[in-house]
């Protein structure tokens, strides 16, 4: 498939309802643009670099996110299938604060569920972990009977 090249620099316009279907979409900047409700279906989205994005109410499936960054993301209520996380790391994970978006005052959160993974040689180091269950175990409890 022979692809015709070309630059499109796009400032202060609207493009909802676009559709790009077979287009080489390589090193795209975007800054300060809304994606919400966006579709991406069978993408090669290694080596991106995601800073202070929200996406939450997202589904990803069937997406190369190999040597991806995400950083100051807020991905409350977003849905993850069919992963592989081969040396992935998670760090200063956290719960909204006061000021936040997503803030509850009492903390009354949805719980983070993890659901038929592998999780094999998993390591957590240094975590918080009030309130973890596995298979409906709370670990705090099991820990204590050590």
């Amino acid at each position: 498939m022979q692809l015709e090249t070309s630059k499109i620099q796009l400032e202060m316009k609207n493009i909802s309802g676009s559709t790009f279907k077979k287009v080489n979409a390589q090193e795209l900047d975007f800054d300060n643009v809304n994606l919400s409700k966006t579709k991406v279906n069978n993408a090669n989205m290694s080596e991106m670099t995601l800073n202070d994005v929200n996406a939450s109410n997202c589904y990803l499936s069937d997406i190369n996110f190999t040597k991806t960054s995400i950083k100051n993301a807020n991905m409350s209520h977003m849905s993850i299938e069919h992963i592989h996380l081969i040396g992935t790391e998670f760090s200063n994970i956290v719960l909204p604060v006061e000021g936040d978006g997503n803030y509850i005052p009492d903390e009354s959160y949805k719980p983070i569920k993890f659901k038929n993974c592998n999780l094999t040689n998993m390591e957590i180091i240094d975590c918080d972990i009030t309130g973890l269950k596995i298979n409906g175990i709370l670990i705090e409890e099991l820990l204590k009977k050590l």
